[in-house]
């Protein structure tokens, strides 16, 4: 599914027109990105937790060539779905 998918649902479900519906969808993941940017977690109840870990810096390999490298730290963001979304997937 692509943004332009959603966006048309959208538009079907709530009557909107395609711009509102697309400004509509544009501003929630505008939320999403920068509570997310801030390293804020977002739960939505139904659905699941979006969550920002901080990875720690690492020694690592090359296996092309063997040679040892440092991965640097960072933050990964992971998504954790909730017991309703997955008992809906496994049905």
């Amino acid at each position: 599914m692509t943004k332009a998918d959603i966006v048309e649902r959208i538009m079907t479900s709530t009557g909107f027109s395609k711009m509102e519906s697309f400004d509509m969808f544009e501003l929630v993941f505008s939320i999403m990105k920068s509570t997310l940017e801030n390293g804020e977690d977002i739960k939505i109840s139904g659905f699941g937790k979006f969550e920002v870990k901080q990875k720690q810096g690492r020694r690592g390999r090359n296996p092309q060539t063997g040679e040892d490298l440092t991965i640097e730290a960072r933050r990964v963001l992971t998504f954790k779905p909730s017991t309703i979304l997955r008992k809906v997937i496994n049905q």
